[in-house]
């Protein structure tokens, strides 16, 4: 791979990865429409870690505080928040060592892409404005195991590429209740165990399929634009609806099938 490339994968991941548009269907639809191959799901992995760090980075009041809570004052809501963060994280290392072959195989066909961007487009649309009519506005300091749970088993959906894990995450938040700035921080906050142990999962295969500086340009590419995006949803999220990211999801996955009724994509 190019170090060109890589870059603009790095790209691509850091701004759709914590926008509720499926990361993982633009590094799998992007590099098609140019003529390249599927980079894979291992590749995919490690440059997420640059998102991880991006998160740890803008977030990193938030888990200074979580971490001298979880020693300190361990019935306080930031310890509490620790222990629920990693118990939701459970569900999707279960499923993802499970269905392992089947997410580096036939899930990443492009008409399933473009099926996940479509359907979770238009649930999106209609859970957004559920959550406006109920007038959601719970924070942290109010979830409960049942909460984190929902938001995990949410989350295992965003193995199918097109989903999107921060989409998915987002949404069983706003459906408890959440309010839409504290269901992103939330999704954020789940992605560090998830996303981070992914990729560091899947290093050994990137390295093993893609040099040293590929991996080093997109990832550092990818943490760069990752802190910018999430820089800016979290201030759009304060006065601002989902319903922008639903059309855009709808609109990309009927083009995606538009392109491959049309035989200029593969849909396998």
């Amino acid at each position: 791979m190019s170090l060109w490339l890589a870059a603009l994968l790095g790209v691509v991941q850091g701004l759709t990865e914590f926008l509720p548009i499926s990361s993982t269907a633009h590094l799998r639809v992007i590099p098609a429409l140019i003529g390249k191959t599927d980079p894979g799901s291992a590749f995919t992995a490690v440059l997420q870690l640059g998102s991880v760090a991006a998160v740890i980075i803008y977030f990193w009041k938030d888990l200074v505080a979580v971490t001298l809570a979880t020693v300190k004052a361990p019935r306080t809501p930031e310890a509490r928040l620790s222990w629920l963060l990693a118990a939701a994280t459970v569900p999707i290392v279960i499923l993802g060592l499970a269905l392992k072959k089947q997410i580096e195989g036939d899930l990443r066909a492009l008409v399933v892409v473009a099926g996940a961007l479509i359907t979770v487009g238009i649930a999106m649309a209609a859970i957004d404005r559920y959550s406006q009519l109920r007038a959601a506005h719970r924070t942290l300091a109010s979830i409960t195991f049942s909460d984190a749970m929902l938001v995990g088993f949410a989350q295992c959906l965003a193995l199918v590429p097109g989903v999107s894990r921060s989409g998915a995450t987002i949404c069983m938040a706003l459906l408890v209740g959440f309010a839409r700035t504290e269901a992103a921080r939330f999704s954020f906050l789940l992605s560090i165990p998830a996303v981070g142990g992914a990729g560091i999962y899947e290093a050994r295969h990137a390295f093993a399929d893609f040099g040293v500086a590929e991996l080093a340009v997109g990832t550092a590419v990818a943490g760069v634009t990752s802190y910018l995006s999430i820089a800016w949803l979290m201030r759009w999220l304060g006065t601002h609806q989902l319903l922008g990211f639903a059309i855009y999801r709808i609109v990309c996955g009927l083009a995606l099938l538009a392109a491959i009724g049309a035989g200029y994509l593969h849909g396998v």
